[in-house]
């Protein structure tokens, strides 16, 4: 199955957008000098007595041991950005740097490009401490091959090979048992490099790194049945498995995929997940079901979640089971969109000293009454910082995809997508119906307020969400469309073809096929049920979340509170208020049986106030 992106697919959801602006503006923003600091610095091309004024702080301070590791997830960005949009001002910039990076390998001999000393890999093999360097060298190549696939830099890809023939010389230094002892320390994605590279070059030395990069000690207990990530790093293990569905791709050869599969039955299917989609504390695998007591300050950090979504990408494309679509949805929700730019969706009268935005969370807490902690500009650049700035490059990825003639929508956002079917041209144009029956969206009254039936028809927020997709051809053509009908709807899902009834679902994380001879201007209506469910935890069914279709409720908490329930339904302790804005439905709820009553926002709309996820239930006290 392949994902379609790039210029394929318009992004034109209105939040989205906002996302990727913001994203763009932060990636300009940044002095290129202070990015390529710590590179020059290692070259021996900074001459200056002092740190430079303005210079990055945080993981990108020239005493970090992780030093430069920013960089290469900004060429990424950058290059994800171009593919999507053609952003010239962002590749120029990308390209100057990328230059001089040419220039700091050269100074150093032709092969080393690192922000870091060779020796922090020599002081690895002989067992001395130290941070992560393939993980900070990994990212180095990454946005390099980036820079080559999505941008059309030849001298990234240039710079990527000749850097490798470093590490090819360095691993052929050791025994298999000696280099094993290395890769249990850390490996970054070096493994997903190497397959890049293998697959662009086709040099023979990729397969040897390949090999030598095959971590068995990980991958055999997987492949076993056996749990070797319960209280490991998550995040030092995901990155190798993506190397592995990477190899798949390039090789064929299907132990790649099978670690793939065994990991994914490890790390989500027989360990379960939080109601956001995500998982770990304190960055390292939760055991298996068991999460109560791991409710804490450190759950959920940003880079697991990103990584997460892209092994299950890559799982749908190879298997097309929506679950890993649905797997996807809540942690975009979730986690990508809760923890970073935030953007205040406030209440008039509310008045507060915090800031009306957030940059970026490490970490999304579980434990009540705590806060999000956003982090700056230029004085934090850890690792979630790096993925922030690639998950929200473009948008426009894992919506559509296409298998053979068939079309595939698996996310629903307004947006636009560009295909070709044997030889015909085809568009689809996926746009929210919200029912709010005009288009005033703000104060001004000189805005559209003509009389019309759905005003009315829709006095509160519809329990329903209404999807149109638009087909467009330039003859007609046979195909199949196909909408994931999502596990969080209430009730049967509808679907309507030229407002004439299609067929109805109640089988959720499905694809509903819709397979005809399309014409030009043909519509399709999908009608999904929505409300509060309440999401327990997997090892206590007494205390739990709330979400609203796709996106966890957050309770505004000073300090834990239970919640006394009237009934066994404990979604219906929950109802919406304030639900109307000019033209827009709007998201607050509050908690009906409680004293005092709680205020709930969906939880990307949480920004510094303390907050709960989880409640603990009691039935109300007669």
């Amino acid at each position: 199955m392949e994902e379609l992106k790039g210029e394929s697919v318009n992004i034109r959801d209105r939040e989205l957008r906002r996302r990727e602006e913001a994203n763009r503006t932060y990636l300009m923003k940044l002095n290129s000098d202070h990015l390529l600091f710590n590179y020059k610095l290692e070259a021996g091309r900074y001459s200056g007595r002092d740190i430079p004024h303005g210079a990055h702080g945080g993981w990108e301070s020239p005493v970090c041991q992780l030093r430069g590791h920013f960089l290469g997830h900004w060429l990424s960005a950058a290059a994800i950005r171009f593919h999507e949009t053609g952003d010239m001002e962002l590749k120029v910039k990308s390209d100057l740097i990328i230059h001089e990076l040419a220039e700091c390998q050269k100074d150093n001999g032709g092969q080393w490009a690192g922000p870091i000393p060779e020796k922090y890999l020599h002081w690895i093999s002989n067992g001395k401490g130290i941070w992560a360097p393939q993980y900070n060298l990994h990212k180095l190549f990454m946005g390099l091959v980036d820079s080559y696939q999505y941008a059309g830099n030849e001298q990234a890809l240039k710079i990527a090979d000749d850097f490798a023939d470093w590490f090819e010389a360095w691993s052929g230094t050791f025994s298999r048992d000696k280099f094993d002892d290395i890769l249990d320390v850390e490996t970054g994605g070096m493994l997903e490099v190497w397959a890049d590279l293998l697959e662009i070059t086709g040099k023979e030395k990729y397969r040897t790194l390949l090999e030598r990069y095959y971590r068995s000690r990980l991958f055999r207990p997987l492949l076993e049945g056996k749990d070797p990530l319960t209280n490991m790093h998550a995040n030092t293990t995901i990155p190798e498995v993506l190397g592995c569905a990477r190899a798949y791709e390039v090789t064929g050869d299907k132990r790649w995929l099978d670690i793939v599969k065994a990991y994914w039955n490890c790390a989500v299917t027989e360990r379960g997940t939080l109601a956001t989609g995500g998982q770990t504390a304190g960055e390292v695998w939760m055991p298996k079901m068991k999460m109560k007591a791991r409710l804490g300050d450190k759950n959920q950090e940003h880079c697991t979640v990103y990584n997460m979504v892209r092994l299950a990408e890559f799982l749908f494309r190879h298997a097309g089971d929506a679950a890993y679509a649905q797997y996807i949805e809540y942690n975009l929700y979730n986690g990508i969109m809760a923890q970073a730019y935030y953007q205040e969706y406030g209440l008039t009268g509310n008045k507060h000293n915090h800031p009306s935005t957030g940059l970026l969370t490490y970490f999304l807490p579980m434990k009540a009454g705590l806060r999000k902690d956003w982090s700056t500009e230029t004085d934090s650049f850890f690792c979630c910082h790096g993925t922030m700035v690639q998950a929200n490059a473009a948008w426009n990825r894992g919506i559509y995809y296409k298998d053979q003639n068939d079309i595939y929508i698996c996310q629903y956002f307004d947006s636009e997508l560009k295909t070709e079917i044997d030889g015909a041209e085809v568009r689809l144009l996926q746009t929210q119906d919200h029912m709010n029956g005009n288009m005033l969206t703000s104060s001004n009254t000189t805005g559209y307020q003509e009389i019309n039936e759905i005003t009315a028809l829709h006095e509160n927020l519809p329990s329903y969400r209404k999807y149109d997709l638009a087909v467009r051809t330039s003859r007609p053509k046979e195909f199949a469309v196909n909408c994931r009908i999502p596990d969080w709807i209430q009730s049967e899902a509808v679907i309507y073809v030229n407002d004439g009834f299609h067929g109805k679902t109640a089988d959720s994380s499905q694809f509903y096929q819709i397979r005809r001879t399309w014409k030009d201007g043909d519509k399709i209506s999908i009608i999904l049920p929505i409300g509060i469910r309440f999401i327990p935890l997997p090892d206590d069914e007494n205390t739990g979340a709330f979400r609203y279709g796709p996106e966890v409720l957050a309770g505004v908490c000073e300090t834990e509170r239970i919640l006394y329930a009237e009934n066994e339904d404990i979604a219906s302790e929950m109802e919406m208020e304030n639900e109307r804005e000019w033209g827009s439905w709007r998201y607050f709820f509050k908690t009906v049986d409680q004293d005092p009553a709680i205020q709930f926002k969906r939880i990307r709309d949480i920004g510094y106030e303390p907050y709960q996820i989880y409640f603990k239930v009691k039935k109300a006290r007669g």
